[in-house]
């Protein structure tokens, strides 16, 4: 395949999807739109007229779409689905037959960690890594020899799911995310939680100061105030990533990876979060695991999901036409 050849990916979130180019290491400026979330067909309609859009009369060699759901990978059918309409619709053939293209369908958060496992132009540079997006939930992503792990269902990566915190006796599982599971105690929506805690705890604070003037505090200001300086602020987001540490410590001790990078909305907080994060898994990690794993914030940024779903489109044709990735 030649590195000029044209791909397109596509980021499907709750709120918005984006579509974008990959030539060669180089991806375009995203066309972004406000998902379409009425029902299954709306959004497929706007996907394909996303792509068309993106693809300026030009034919694609093929299309990566990464969206919020458990993917069966070999048919791109969404097994459950999260914020989209799009459960028990087989995607990959659907949009095959609109676009007259392959398409390859895969969860949000695997492909975001293909994109982390290659550099700025476009080669992979790691090839063991495991990835957590922390937003309004816990999603991640595998890669294991430089591709993605999927597991046999295709359902690898739910991160969010394991158990970092339990009571004694085991009680009964209930509905998910599971009490003590990683979702339940480290993403964003426990970030919100925590930033109102604080703010009626600490009425002098920043966060108190903003919960008095607006009436309501979230995570995003806790992030904000504690990149400002705020210790109140500070403790929240710190109390988020040591939580997340005991995730990543399990992480490393079931994979040595090289890499564990920390992604998503919260992730802007930068060492803020990742530094207790880090922390906590080296104490939790097993002598002798991990020592050569580095712990990072991910540095694909907010382009990750669609760098990541043309890089999924790029390497399944690669992998289809025999050559090295």
């Amino acid at each position: 395949m030649s590195a000029a050849t044209l791909v397109i990916g596509v980021d499907v979130g709750g709120t918005k999807t984006s579509v974008a180019q990959l030539r060669g290491s180089s991806t375009g400026e995203p066309l972004v739109r406000p998902t379409d979330r009425s029902d299954a067909e709306a959004l497929i309609s706007q996907i394909v007229d996303q792509v068309k859009l993106v693809a300026g009369g030009e034919t694609p060699t093929a299309v990566g779409v990464g969206i919020p759901s458990v993917v069966e990978f070999a048919t791109g059918r969404a097994r459950s689905s999260v914020n989209v309409p799009l459960q028990d619709v087989p995607l990959r053939a659907v949009l095959s037959e609109r676009l007259g293209l392959p398409v390859f369908v895969d969860n949000d958060a695997t492909v975001a960690a293909l994109a982390e496992a290659h550099d700025d132009h476009g080669v992979l540079d790691v090839h063991t890594l495991v990835m957590f997006t922390v937003g309004t939930g816990v999603g991640g992503g595998i890669v294991i020899d430089g591709r993605s792990y999927r597991g046999a269902t295709g359902a690898a990566g739910e991160l969010g799911m394991t158990l970092v915190s339990i009571a004694e006796g085991i009680p009964p599982a209930t509905a998910f995310p599971q009490p003590g599971s990683l979702e339940s105690l480290a993403a964003g929506h426990v970030l919100d939680r925590l930033a109102r805690e604080a703010a009626r705890a600490h009425p002098d604070s920043a966060l108190g100061l903003l919960l008095a003037r607006d009436g309501a505090v979230g995570g995003p200001d806790a992030v904000a105030a504690a990149k400002g300086g705020d210790a109140v602020a500070v403790e929240c987001v710190a109390t988020l990533g040591r939580r997340l540490g005991v995730g990543v410590a399990n992480a490393i001790n079931t994979f040595d990876p090289q890499v564990v990078a920390i992604g998503g909305g919260v992730s802007s907080a930068g060492e803020l979060l990742v530094g207790p994060a880090r922390s906590v898994a080296l104490e939790y990690v097993l002598h002798g695991v991990g020592t050569a794993t580095e712990i990072r914030v991910a540095r694909s940024g907010p382009a990750a999901g669609v760098r990541g779903a043309a890089l999924l489109a790029r390497s399944e044709l690669k992998r289809q036409n025999g050559e090295a990735r």
